[in-house]
C-alpha cells in the first residue's frame, strides 16, 4: 500500500495547509486546535482511504476515542470535526475518572457504499504507526465487525466482538449513561427522577438514540423522534410505537426534555432561540456550536443542560472496561455514577453561577492539571 504520512505535533495554521494535498482545507480558528499533541493524515491510494487522526492529550494515559465514518463536504469539514471530537474525548475521560487521554479518528467517505475490509486494514496500519498513543474504537457509521478488521493490523483497537473477548457494542452503555444523565437532570430541577408521562424529543435515532428510547419508554415516557434516515425514522416509529416530528418543526414544539443524539452543533442561535424545554441531555458529542456562547445562552434562557462530554460517557467506560478486564457488571456501576455527577454539576453550576458547560470543563481541567 502507498501510505502517505504527515504527522503534526505543533500545530500552526500554515503547517496544516501544507500538509495537505487537498486546496479544499481553509483557515480554522486556531483555539479548536491548539494544544493537540499529534495529528495524522492518512492516504492510500490502493483503499482509497483518507483519514484523519487527532490525538489532543496523553496526560492521564493513551488517547482513547472511537472512529467516525462519515461523508464530509471536504476535508476541511473532516478536520475541524475531529479536532472538537477528539479534545472533547480528553475532558469526557478526565470528568469520569478515567486513566485516559483524548484521541479521535475520522475516515471520509460514505460507510455504507465506500467502506470494505482493505480500507479498515490499512486505517489499522495507521492506528499502528503512533505505537499506542492513539486507540480506536467504533463511533457512527462502524461496527464491532469493522474493529474485527482493524485488529488485523494493530492491537491498539478496543469494542471488538464478544466472541474475540472484546466489549462488542459500546452503544447501549452509552445509551445508559445519558438515560443516568437525564434522570440526574430530573431530580435536580424537578426534585425527584421520576419521568412518568414526561414528554421526550430525541433527535438522531441511530444505536444510541434507539437503545435511549427502549430505556424513556420503561419510565412511561412520551416519545417523538426525528432522524434524517427516514426509512430508519419510520421503521423506529413502527417499532416503538413512538412519534414523529418533521424536520421543519421539531424545535417549535414543547417538549419537558430535548435529547440531542445526533451529530453536534444542534445547540446554535437559531435553534436556542426556538426551544421550548425544560431539560437538555443527550447523547451526541459537541452540541454547542460555540462552547462558552452557546452554554450562557442556554443558562439564561433557564434550560438547564447537561454536558454532553460527561453524560455520553458510558460507552467510553465499556471499552475502557475491556482494557481493565472489568466484567459488566462494574461497568454497568461505574455508568451509574453518572447520575451522581450530573448531579454535582449542576450545584456547582447553580453555587458559581456559570454555565454547566462551563462547571463541568472546570472540574475535567482541574485533574488534568493535577
Amino acid at each position: 500500500a502507498q501510505h502517505y504520512f504527515t504527522t503534526i505535533k505543533m500545530i500552526k495554521i500554515s503547517t496544516i495547509n501544507e500538509a495537505i494535498s487537498n486546496n479544499d482545507v481553509q483557515v480554522l480558528d486556531s483555539s479548536i486546535y491548539n494544544g493537540h499533541e499529534k495529528i495524522l493524515f492518512c492516504k492510500d491510494t490502493s483503499t482509497n482511504l483518507k483519514a484523519i487522526i487527532a490525538v489532543h492529550s496523553t496526560k492521564l494515559g493513551p488517547g482513547l476515542g472511537g472512529c467516525r465514518m462519515w461523508d464530509y463536504k471536504n476535508q476541511n469539514e473532516a478536520l475541524n470535526d475531529v479536532l472538537r471530537l477528539s479534545r472533547g474525548m480528553t475532558y469526557k475521560a478526565s470528568i469520569t475518572g478515567l486513566n485516559l487521554g483524548g484521541g479521535k479518528a475520522v475516515i471520509i467517505g460514505d460507510s455504507k457504499k465506500d467502506k470494505t475490509k482493505e480500507l479498515m486494514e490499512s486505517f489499522g496500519e495507521f492506528v499502528e504507526s503512533l505505537g499506542g498513543k492513539y486507540i480506536t474504537a467504533e463511533d457512527v457509521g462502524m461496527s464491532p465487525s469493522d474493529m474485527k478488521d482493524i485488529r488485523k493490523k494493530t492491537s491498539h483497537v478496543v469494542g471488538t466482538p464478544k466472541e474475540m473477548g472484546g466489549s462488542g457494542d459500546p452503544s447501549i452503555v452509552t445509551a445508559y449513561g445519558v438515560y443516568m444523565g437525564i434522570k440526574g437532570s430530573a431530580k435536580f430541577r424537578w426534585g425527584n427522577d421520576n419521568l412518568q408521562n414526561k414528554k421526550v424529543f430525541v433527535q438522531g435515532v441511530g444505536k444510541v438514540g434507539g437503545f435511549l428510547i427502549d430505556y424513556l419508554k420503561k419510565d412511561g415516557c412520551e416519545i417523538i423522534i426525528n432522524d434524517i434516515d427516514i426509512e430508519k425514522m419510520s421503521e423506529i416509529a413502527s417499532n416503538k410505537n413512538v412519534n414523529i416530528v418533521s424536520e421543519n418543526e421539531m424545535f417549535n414544539k414543547s417538549y419537558d426534555i430535548y435529547a440531542p443524539c445526533a451529530l453536534g452543533a444542534t445547540l446554535n442561535d437559531e435553534n436556542i432561540e426556538a426551544l421550548k424545554c425544560e431539560i437538555i441531555a443527550g447523547g451526541a458529542n459537541n452540541q454547542l456550536e460555540k462552547e462558552g456562547f452557546h452554554d450562557v445562552l442556554l443558562k439564561k434562557k433557564n434550560i438547564l443542560y447537561a454536558p454532553d462530554f460527561l453524560i455520553n460517557a458510558g460507552g467510553l467506560i465499556n471499552v475502557y472496561s475491556e482494557l481493565k478486564k472489568w466484567d459488566k457488571e462494574k461497568t454497568l456501576r461505574m455508568t451509574e455514577n453518572i447520575y451522581d455527577t450530573t448531579i454535582s454539576i449542576l450545584k456547582r453550576s447553580e453555587k458559581e453561577d456559570i454555565s454547566t458547560h462551563k462547571a463541568a470543563l472546570s472540574i475535567a481541567k482541574e485533574r488534568l492539571n493535577k
